[in-house]
């Protein structure tokens, strides 16, 4: 099994839902891959707060592009500068 976690770009200590207009606190990571532009290995990171999770979800799974969805505990956090 691949870890996907440790394939995952860092996340930013501001967990902030990606959701349009969203400012709600983000609780999970919707790991992603656009094949056309990234390495088979990168997994990018949208942050989903509980009520923009499954909307998110259904837009990267129609493309393809997702990978999964773990909590955002999970993910690695970058430094603070």
């Amino acid at each position: 099994m691949i870890d996907l976690l440790g394939l995952a770009d860092p996340i930013s200590d501001d967990l902030v839902c990606s959701g349009k207009g969203c400012r709600a606190e983000a609780r999970w990571g919707l790991l992603w891959n656009n094949p056309k532009i990234h390495t088979p290995a990168r997994r990018k990171v949208w942050l989903a707060c509980d009520d923009h999770r499954e909307h998110l979800e259904t837009f990267l799974d129609a493309r393809g592009f997702r990978h999964g969805t773990v909590p955002v505990t999970d993910l690695e956090q970058q430094p603070a500068q």
